[in-house]
């Protein structure tokens, strides 16, 4: 494709300049209106600039991955509803040896949970845990973190579900769910052994320190601690998350309780009272004509955090997340201070049908993790990925038998929004002619039949990807390479679309604005009560440059066509 116009090429260049900047820097300060938006902007210049017509911008948002992305999303949101993560948090701390064993746990497990939930996911839900096991063990949570982060974005690599920019690839290459797992899954379980290595080479001395006589090291995350971190896994996903406004946004209903200072105890008490009224208010909402017992309970739970003794701020906002996470749920018990059950439905629907509601429960759980495992088995037969995802999601809704609008407002309506602009965006960009003018003189040193291509590929890759996202990346460059590859045979053009997936998501861990994920690891460990910890910029580009080289080489020996 030849350039386009001068003006077409000027403008176009213009409005994908800003798409570009407000996708990277959601705060930039002369218009900080964040990617969302900075996404739906470039489209509209697209159009208005005349680069592109109305009627192909309508075309080029493409159904099949916004259904699919929010199929998986719906999904996760009943899979977080069911314990899921809750079990896998348990699993970190079960029977561990040590602070060497606990980082080889984290990176399997979180490579394996990234893989069939998304990267993002995995990381809002085991970061807290993964902090709490690292006091435990007391050594600096870093290496653990890193550990989340990474193996989370070598794990999401092996799926089309692992994250947004595989979803792109499995649409526009047309392979199946298992061509795509059996061509990526040896490169990401070695890929995930060799970040352990890394790990355990670059923090051996960290790692052995023996643990403190005046901790209290053999505590174990209890189903109780597990079951008081709620998450929204869903509304989590940010493919090109590059600046944390947003995610500060996303974040902040997640930890509302702020660590006292040491000469800040009065101001504490009264957040901690101002906490309680807000919640007290909101159950007096949701549970109207309830009974007397309530009342009493949050009375009492006023009058501890009124007086004297706040000793004990984590349990009484654990408490309180348990009874509000009752009233929103509509569960049939509330928890009082004595850890005594408070009934706040009628009796006769705690026997409807002639199960217990424990039984009710636990059915329903079984039924949202069978169907989570059919919906896997249709992906690995072939059948079409969007309307299996989006099958399985209403599928979930009809059997929790409530109404979905709790369960949809998890949804994260903003990327599916992002997702749409983007496809615009870049769309039009793509009539300018330049990406095609400069795909042009990269191609011929690019060529995957040999060594020295597949490394200028791999590296061109690398840069784009930490330059301009990674999935922008693969709207970009996916049909080039796969074009390009095509003339060799059949079998390179499938391999391009694999060595474009892993190097695209690998390259995520290059540095700590590299993917999403690590933003999300970063701001959670921040933010986390009393287990607080910054995860600098520098520590994680240490670890990062020699971990993604290395990981992404060894990976691409083991991806076939």
């Amino acid at each position: 494709m030849v350039l386009a116009p001068t003006e077409k090429v000027v403008l176009g260049s213009i409005a994908f300049a800003i798409f570009w900047v407000l996708a990277v820097f959601p705060a930039f300060p002369f218009l900080p209106i964040g990617r969302t938006a900075g996404s739906l902007l470039g489209a509209t210049l697209m159009v208005i600039f005349r680069v592109t017509t109305p009627d192909q911008a309508y075309a080029a948002i493409d159904l099949s991955i916004l259904g699919l992305l929010f199929g998986t999303m719906v999904v996760s949101v009943y899979l977080e509803q069911a314990d899921m993560f809750k079990y896998l948090g348990v699993l970190l701390s079960w029977k561990r040896k040590g602070a060497k064993d606990l980082i080889c746990r984290i990176c399997l497990v979180s490579a394996i949970s990234s893989a069939l939930f998304t990267n993002d996911t995995s990381c809002v839900v085991l970061t807290e845990f993964v902090l709490q096991i690292a006091r435990q063990n007391n050594v600096p949570p870093h290496p653990f973190l890193l550990a989340l982060a990474s193996s989370s974005n070598i794990g999401s690599s092996a799926t089309p579900i692992g994250n947004p920019q595989n979803l792109v690839i499995a649409i526009q290459s047309s392979l199946s769910f298992r061509e795509f797992l059996f061509g990526l899954l040896p490169a990401m379980l070695v890929g995930v052994l060799v970040n352990a290595l890394i790990l355990l080479c670059m923090y051996w001395r960290l790692l052995s320190v023996k643990k403190d006589e005046g901790i209290a090291l053999d505590e174990v995350i209890s189903e109780e601690d597990a079951a008081s971190h709620r998450f929204s896994p869903a509304a989590m996903s940010h493919p090109t998350a590059q600046n944390s406004q947003e995610l500060n946004t996303m974040l902040e209903t997640m930890n509302t309780w702020s660590s006292p200072s040491s000469n800040g105890s009065t101001n504490y008490a009264e957040t901690l009272r101002n906490s309680v009224s807000s919640k007290q208010s909101n159950l007096q909402g949701n549970l109207s004509g309830g009974i007397e017992s309530t009342r009493n309970l949050n009375a009492s739970k006023e009058g501890v955090v009124a007086g004297d003794d706040i000793s004990q701020p984590w349990e009484e906002d654990f408490r309180s997340r348990r009874i509000s996470r009752s009233a929103l749920n509509d569960s049939d018990e509330m928890v009082n201070d004595e850890g005594g059950a408070i009934p706040v439905q009628p009796l006769e629907e705690k026997e409807e049908g002639g199960l217990t509601k424990p039984w009710k429960r636990l059915l329903w759980k079984t039924s949202v993790y069978l169907v989570t495992l059919g919906m896997l088995i249709a992906f690995l037969v072939g059948l079409n990925m969007s309307w299996t995802a989006l099958t399985a999601a209403l599928a979930l809704m009809v059997l929790d038998f409530k109404d979905t609008q709790p369960c949809l407002q998890k949804v994260s309506y903003p990327l599916l929004i992002f997702f749409v602009g983007m496809f615009i965006t870049v769309d039009g960009f793509n009539r300018t002619g330049i990406p095609s003018t400069l795909w042009n003189i990269i191609e011929p040193h690019a060529r995957i039949n040999h060594v020295g291509g597949i490394i200028v590929l791999t590296l061109f890759i690398l840069v784009l990807s930490n330059v301009a996202s990674n999935v922008p990346t693969v709207l970009l460059l996916g049909g080039r390479v796969a074009a390009s590859a095509a003339v060799i045979s059949q079998s390179q053009e499938k391999r391009a679309w694999l060595i474009l997936a892993w190097v695209s998501t690998v390259a995520g861990n290059l540095s700590l604005l590299g993917s999403a994920a690590n933003l999300i690891v970063c701001e959670q460990a921040r933010r986390a009560q009393f287990l607080g910890y910054n995860l600098s910029f520098w520590s994680h580009l240490m670890f990062g440059v020699p971990s993604t080289l290395i990981v992404t080489a060894i990976g691409l020996l083991l991806i076939r066509g």
